[in-house]
């Protein structure tokens, strides 16, 4: 007879959760569905630090904070806490995104099949220039910025991607705000001033090659 693993605790508040430990679990997903992929059943707290170069002990604390998910003997069965994780992150659901945008940016991100292979689906785009409006880019059309409200809401838009150069992102951000969109990930390398209502999530690449170039300097004083 199989042993059935503690549920995880409903009651936590999961909006206190450190934003590190949130970005983990991405992380963990994404190792999972590649240990799936592999054709894996089972996993541990070990291997799943070892892969992303944490300790046995960083993992565990980390899914303690939603519940107990290992079963005594056996570790972390794939299938399962992945099931687990998407739920925690609420990509076990389909959210509708549109993106503002489609310059050479803009149409990499129209392109990326991983949206939809973790439950993104990106609806509708959005430029000013009128010779887009009404063509498609890898199969979404394009809509002109002041139609944002209407499709918005005729399309169930409830995230945005800010893909347009730094001087345009705010107003493109308070657009959003305007259409009732309730998360941005915004690529422009600007902060945005948004309403508590709305999430926002900064992508800078230059920030990413700064903490890069960083650790890599830094590499041989730690050895």
């Amino acid at each position: 007879m199989s042993q059935s693993p503690e549920k995880p605790d409903e009651s936590n508040p999961q909006a206190h959760v450190p934003k590190a430990i949130v970005s983990r679990l991405s992380l963990y997903l994404r190792e999972l569905q590649h240990l799936v992929r592999d054709g894996a059943e089972t996993t541990s707290s070990t291997q799943l630090g070892k892969l992303l170069g944490f300790t046995d002990a960083q993992v565990r604390k980390d899914l303690a904070h939603f519940g107990q998910f290992g079963y005594p003997g056996i570790g972390y069965r794939c299938a399962e806490l992945i099931e687990a994780i998407r739920k925690i992150l609420n990509t076990n659901r389909s959210w509708r995104v549109g993106l503002v945008g489609v310059g050479n940016l803009g149409r990499a991100l129209l392109g990326y099949r991983g949206f939809s292979q973790q439950g993104f689906e990106v609806v509708a785009a959005f430029d000013l220039r009128r010779e887009l409006v009404g063509t498609r880019i890898e199969g979404i059309e394009v809509f002109h910025l002041d139609d944002l409200p209407r499709i918005a809401q005729r399309r169930d838009i409830r995230l945005g991607i800010i893909a347009v150069p730094a001087e345009a992102a705010q107003a493109v951000a308070d657009r959003f705000v305007e259409a009732g969109v309730e998360g941005v990930l915004n690529f422009a390398p600007v902060t945005l001033s948004l309403p508590g209502s709305v999430r926002t999530v900064g992508v800078d690449l230059a920030i990413e090659l700064e903490q890069l170039a960083f650790a890599v300097a830094n590499l041989g004083k730690t050895r």
